[in-house]
């Protein structure tokens, strides 16, 4: 997470990857890998899985692009300011590869998959196209890129979940991981490319996912997320058809693995999230009491042309339920779209009405952006202005600006539990972690009595300032 967390157009950051240790760094005698992830959590988890089937493979790893023999680069689509950025990235790779011709370029993931064959023919320096279901299938593809052939996999599948495969933590505090419980999307929101990069949906063997969260807890993590596309509509049936399990009871059963094993998920979707979830978080205090539970727009009208299948009442509804069985102080984050077709002002005050109503801890939010071959760039028109998305826009960031500052001046005071994570970004003398809501939390690591907390420990911290984007406070 950023340290304001209200994402604008300038998207999720950059996150160069691996960073694994000095001995794998400089393993002589094998190929080296340098991968990069662009876009959505699961696009960070996807990189795991394809270190660890390259690692296989024979690859090493180098966080130095300079010094790598493959570069991959696992691409989002959700809107172009993502595209862009990764065409931005391959031309700055361009000149290596003139120096050095033997350099195999890859792109991985939702871009890959919507251009598919298309990317080769735009993109000259890109050697290996992948999507997001063929990683098995990367050695064969760079080994074909190795003789001097251009190489691609973009087909779909059905059943594929990297269920058996051991993902290489990248980038990793030691703290909190992410654990894939699902794959795809059913849901054809109008505006979306996830569907027809992703493909269907489906569910991992929930045996497995507790086989990776006990191994992750062994190794000293205190934190899993578990992550899908729409975790609520996690669904697993065993062969014979005997057993069922849903996503409230995948979560109790994680939550049951060790009680010092924090639990955190995302991403809901309203139409699906259950009073099954929610008491079920409610039971057991490592479940963290947060939800992101994107509403993209306040006016039902929009939501009908969004083919979100809910309601702004639907939308209350859920969000009366957290709060009446998970209390006021549950936090609750937004994705938000602005200025989506036919956008009128009155729909415009209904996202900022709503926005009041459920006062967000804080939010994720854009200008609509259409993304060819979706539902809604083949009915509908793009035809709010630049002007008035913008101006819409800046409205929404106040409104949430103003909500997190006062969602976190209710804080100041209260004592609560954080997980330590590393140090704060301006001195090692303050540690940072994050709350059971998941905001930001910044305390010195000696408190008064000359205890000292390290990175993993579990402190409670006494609230004392804050600003809309972090809590600062004593451990006490």
């Amino acid at each position: 997470m950023r340290d304001l967390e209200i994402l604008t157009e300038t998207d999720k950051e950059t996150l160069e990857l691996p960073r694994t240790s000095v001995e794998e760094n400089n393993i002589t005698g094998k190929r080296k890998l340098y991968i990069e992830s662009y876009g959505c959590q699961m696009n960070f988890s996807d990189s795991e899985i394809v270190t660890s089937i390259l690692q296989e493979g024979g690859y090493a790893t180098t966080a130095n692009f300079e010094k790598a023999d493959v570069i991959l680069l696992n691409t989002c689509s959700i809107r172009d300011n993502a595209e862009q950025k990764v065409r931005n990235r391959l031309n700055n790779f361009g000149y290596l590869k003139k120096k050095r011709p033997d350099l195999i370029v890859g792109v991985l993931g939702c871009m890959a998959e919507r251009l598919k064959t298309k990317f080769l023919e735009e993109e000259k320096i890109v050697d290996v196209v992948a999507g997001p279901d063929s990683y098995r299938d990367l050695p064969n593809l760079l080994s074909e890129a190795e003789d001097g052939q251009k190489a691609i996999n973009v087909f779909l599948s059905k059943e594929e979940t990297y269920a058996d495969i051991s993902p290489v933590r990248l980038n990793s505090n030691g703290v909190t991981a992410f654990v894939s419980i699902m794959r795809g999307c059913d849901n054809m929101c109008s505006f979306c490319v996830v569907p027809f990069t992703r493909g269907r949906e489906r569910s991992r063997d929930p045996h497995s996912i507790i086989k990776e969260c006990q191994d992750l807890l062994d190794k000293g993590y205190k934190e899993v997320t578990l992550l899908g596309q729409n975790v609520d509509s996690y669904k697993w049936t065993s062969t014979d058809g005997m057993k069922l399990v849903n996503f409230a009871q995948l979560l109790e059963m994680v939550a049951l693995i060790n009680p010092t094993l924090r639990v955190r998920f995302s991403t809901s979707h309203p139409k699906d999230i259950s009073d099954e979830v929610l008491y079920t978080i409610k039971k057991y205090e490592n479940i963290c009491k947060y939800i992101h539970l994107p509403a993209q727009s306040g006016s039902s009208r929009i939501l009908k042309m969004m083919n979100r299948t809910y309601d702004r009442e639907w939308y209350i509804n859920r969000i009366d339920a957290i709060r009446n069985i998970l209390g006021q102080d549950c936090g609750v984050s937004q994705d938000m779209i602005i200025g989506f077709c036919t956008e009128t002002e009155e729909d415009h005050q209904e996202t900022l009405s709503l926005m009041e109503y459920v006062k967000y801890d804080y939010g994720y939010m854009f200008s609509y952006s259409e993304r060819p071959g979706t539902p809604a760039a083949k009915k509908f028109i793009d035809d709010i202005s630049p002007e008035i998305k913008q101006r819409r826009l800046a409205e929404v960031i106040d409104l949430q600006l103003k909500l997190s500052l006062e969602r976190n001046n209710g804080e100041i005071g209260k004592i609560q539990k954080v997980l330590a994570e590393g140090f704060s970004k301006r001195s090692e003398d303050f540690l940072q972690g994050r709350n059971d809501q998941n905001k930001k939390v910044i305390f010195a690591k000696e408190n008064y009595n000359g205890a000292t907390f390290r990175k993993g420990d579990y402190v409670m911290v006494k609230i004392t300032s804050c600003s809309s984007a972090t809590l600062k406070g004593e451990a006490v």
